[in-house]
Formats: structure tokens, C-alpha cells, sequence
């Protein structure tokens, strides 16, 4: 059983408007982030500390479990929220979130019996387009913020995480774009213009 989370938590300073309620092709943001991963839902939730502004998405809204905790506090909240065994989280923005990803990564965390599902970019970890199985992540995340750790993948070393390689994430996500999350109105632009391509 599968919950799937949505962040709209960030800031937007970069485009100066909430990215998660801007228009994308006609609709806000987070609506088209819905669609791509509610089929494989059974449970979905969308975390914000301004339920009043999405109170129109008619979902499940949770405030931050641990405010003023950064972004380790936010994926507390999104494993602690959830009530499924695996927990899908991906970010408000990111246009091209991938329920193939997911449903991939969710059969690759119970064949090996991993903890966390994760893609390693140039950027780094992708920790906000990941799976993460509750009952082990959550109390080593509430360790870490209990430590007074900042960084969202500080309570990795207590748990079971598995690394996609690069070739495993071209058959995960084959376009490539379900880490891109927009943070400027050009990137905004852009990702409309491939969204008209692809969909």
C-alpha cells in the first residue's frame, strides 16, 4: 500500500510567486503533480503550512509536524503523515514527477528489502522525489532532528538505502525530467513548452 506525498512547502523566492498555485497549462502547478501520481495512490497527501490556499485541491492538507526544521522537518512530516507501509514524497514542483518511477522503485525496495529508493544526480541525492518505507525511516529521521541535524540525508546511515545508477534511472524515468523541479519563470516556460511535446 502506497501513500504518496506532495510538498508545497518552499519558499519560491526565485520565481516570486507560490510556484505550486502558478498556472501550468491552464491549471496550478500541484494540480498537474497530482494527476501524474494519484493513480497509484491509495492514500495522498499534500503537506503546506497554508491549507486555506489549497483548500481547492479537496486532498488531505498536513501542516509541518516540526516547524522551523528545514527540509529534514518536511520529509519528517511526509513519512510521519502518511498511513501506508511505503511512502512515495515528491515536491510541489516538478512537473514531470514519475509514477513509473515510483511504482519501479516501490518493487525494487521490496525485492531487496531496502528502506529508501533514491536517485543520485550530478546534483546530488533526490530525497523529494523518492520512496521511502515508513516503518524504519521515520524513527531514524526523528533521531537526526532529535540530534539537532540539518541535513535531509543525515539519518541515511541507520537505514537499509538503495542508490539507482544512473542506467537504472533510464528505465525508471526514460525522458529523464522527473527530478526537474522549476525554480524560475524561464524554467517555468521551458517546462511548459516540453510538457506540450510529451503529453
Amino acid at each position: 500500500m502506497l501513500s504518496v506525498v506532495i510538498q508545497a512547502g518552499g519558499q519560491s523566492s526565485r520565481m516570486g510567486e507560490d510556484k505550486a498555485l502558478k498556472p501550468f497549462l491552464g491549471s496550478p502547478l500541484i494540480m498537474r503533480v497530482i494527476e501524474r501520481l494519484a493513480p497509484i495512490a491509495d492514500e495522498l497527501i499534500v503537506t503546506t503550512n497554508r491549507p486555506t490556499d489549497y483548500a481547492f485541491l479537496n486532498q488531505r492538507l498536513t501542516a509541518d509536524l516540526k516547524p522551523g526544521r528545514g527540509a529534514l522537518g518536511g520529509l519528517y512530516t511526509a513519512v510521519a503523515s502518511a498511513s501506508h507501509p511505503f511512502v512515495a514524497v515528491a515536491a510541489c514542483d516538478m512537473p514531470f514527477a514519475s509514477k513509473n518511477f515510483f511504482e519501479s522503485a516501490r518493487r525494487l525496495l521490496v525485492k531487496e528489502e531496502a528502506d529508501v529508493v533514491i536517485a543520485r544526480t550530478d546534483e546530488g541525492y533526490e530525497p523529494f522525489h523518492a520512496l521511502y518505507r515508513r516503518e524504519t525511516c521515520l524513527p531514524a529521521i526523528e533521531a537526526a532532528i532529535d540530534e539537532d541535524k540539518w541535513k535531509v540525508i543525515a539519518w541515511f546511515p541507520q537505514v537499509k538505502v538503495r542508490e539507482l545508477k544512473p542506467a537504472e534511472l533510464k528505465t525508471f524515468d526514460p525522458p529523464g525530467l522527473c527530478f526537474w523541479n522549476v525554480n524560475t519563470p524561464e524554467e517555468f516556460q521551458k517546462a511548459e513548452y516540453l510538457a506540450r511535446q510529451s503529453d
